[in-house]
């Protein structure tokens, strides 16, 4: 029998993967917060570089001010943010002492926990960006083991990464990170013994998607090899691309007779919730998925699959996806087998799409690829197939980005904003359009309430608010009515 620890992702990742990263808005997040502290989750993954972009970006919310919130909502349950190291919210490698002031101000505003995903598993850009982490106040560090397929990436690779990070002060834990759902029990067998033995006792955790329908059961299979932490979702925001239901992760882990110290009733109510919020905001509930030996091949994450969907249904080329499918790995192959994690699934999915709806393979190359290529994302695994080598950096902007100066520095990036300006505010127009953050600060202070149940009511005044001519309306349902009586040309006011 093990006590097993359950880490809830449902507003991260969950979210990224099946909503987009922007089905939730802050206060769609604050209304559950308190239930959620309630169900004793060992933390809760909640933001990223990215989500707090799509924050501002979509929502028009500050995901400082979040952060805070959700901290004050729950002060026992610490929060947790995903970093691939010096980067924030541009695709661009930042100055470390910008890289510093992101962390310490992460800490201040509420943030316990990090994970630290290095795509290229270089060892020294891991223990540099733990160590940095520490010393601006992290209190909990965590490092990834990315899992991907591949002739280099066996059971001895991911060993001997565990034992770098078991002996480092900074990181306190490790996890198995599979976001493309690809660890096959029999794979677990061997390789989950082979990290846990290299790691000296600290804690040892699984992050395992439910794309090809097997993580809910290599999750029960980890449980007796070493594994004391498992990542779970919550109603429609598991399976599918997403991770596997918290529900039926505790109600299978109890039936084999482990101990899952959680408040069900709490975890009941925020399914409930989840469910209700997917189905007032029309988002989709994820379903167990069937086993799609493809995604072995192609290894998109859920969140990319979730995304490169909807932009070929925006272009009007959904016929295009089974192009898609065949031409992400082929671009994987020739770029020397990136790890698909972010950011290389957005990137390799990008030229993937591009080859497929373009006049002819790479005729468009995104400047992530290119610095990919010059080796500003780290040193590829496998060579980049020279053909594909030669034709990136023969293009015009090759050459421009080559001759790029290094990332400006943190003194450089002030001298171009008032000295008044908060650090909160500076870090986001540092690395965001001007537009987008001035939208943010006029829209005000979070709101903090969302209730879905009240969602068709207020669809239906914004309808009305367009509907000059209609004097009076009258709904009504047991134990409520509202009288909606309008002013001659100014539309429907509510008086009731």
């Amino acid at each position: 029998m093990t006590d097993v620890r359950l880490v809830d992702v449902s507003i991260r990742d969950g979210n990224q993967s099946l909503w987009g990263a922007t089905g939730l808005n802050s206060a769609q997040i604050l209304e559950i917060a308190p239930t959620i502290e309630r169900v004793g989750f060992q933390a809760i993954d909640f933001t990223s570089s990215t989500h707090m972009a799509v924050a501002v970006r979509y929502a028009k919310d500050d995901p400082w001010e979040r952060i805070r919130l959700m901290h004050q909502a729950c002060p026992t349950t610490p929060l947790q943010y995903i970093t691939t190291g010096m980067r924030f919210i541009s695709w661009e490698v930042s100055d470390p002492e910008f890289m510093r002031l992101v962390y310490r101000r992460l800490v201040a505003n509420g943030l316990e926990r990090f994970i630290v995903l290095d795509p290229m598993h270089d060892l020294e850009g891991f223990l540099s960006t733990a160590r940095c982490i520490k010393e601006e106040g992290g209190r909990d560090v965590m490092g990834a083991l990315t899992y991907t397929v591949s002739a280099v990436h066996d059971d001895d690779f991911y060993a001997n990464l565990a034992a770098a990070f078991a002996s480092s002060p900074h990181i306190d834990r490790v996890y198995l990170k599979d976001p493309a759902g690809m660890l096959l029990p029999d794979r677990a067998r061997t390789l989950i013994p082979a990290i846990a033995a290299k790691l000296n006792g600290k804690p040892f955790e699984l992050h395992s998607h439910c794309t090809i329908g097997l993580s809910p059961l290599t999750y029960m299979m980890a449980v007796d090899l070493g594994v004391t932490t498992l990542h779970v979702a919550a109603g429609p925001l598991a399976n599918g691309t997403s991770l596997p239901s918290a529900t039926r992760i505790v109600a299978n882990l109890r039936e084999l007779g482990h101990r899952v110290d959680i408040d069900d009733r709490a975890l009941e109510r925020m399914d409930d919730y989840f469910i209700r919020l997917a189905d007032a905001e029309g988002l989709p509930h994820g379903s167990p998925q069937e086993f799609d030996a493809a995604f072995l091949r192609h290894q998109m994450p859920g969140g990319a699959v979730t995304t490169f969907k909807r932009q070929l249904k925006e272009m009007k080329q959904e016929r295009r996806w089974p192009a898609l499918i065949e031409e992400v790995p082929r671009v994987r192959a020739e770029l020397g087998y990136p790890i698909m994690v972010t950011p290389f699934p957005q990137m390799v999915c990008t030229q993937a799409l591009l080859n497929v709806v373009g006049s002819a393979r790479y005729a468009t190359v995104p400047d992530e690829i290119i610095r990919y290529v010059l080796g500003r994302f780290g040193r590829p695994t496998a060579p980049v197939d020279p053909a594909i080598l030669d034709r990136v950096l023969s293009t015009p902007r090759a050459k421009e980005i080559q001759a790029e100066p290094p990332p400006r520095s943190l003194k450089e990036l002030r001298k171009q904003f008032p000295a008044s300006m908060s650090d909160d505010e500076f870090l986001l127009r540092a690395v965001m359009p001007a537009e987008q953050v001035d939208a943010m600060i006029a829209k005000g202070p979070t709101t903090r309430h969302y209730n879905p149940d009240a969602r068709p009511l207020l669809a239906l005044l914004k309808e009305l608010k367009q509907k000059p001519d209609v004097s009076q309306i009258v709904v009504e349902k047991p134990n409520f009515r509202v009288t909606l009586k309008g002013r001659r040309g100014n539309g429907a006011t509510a008086h009731g």
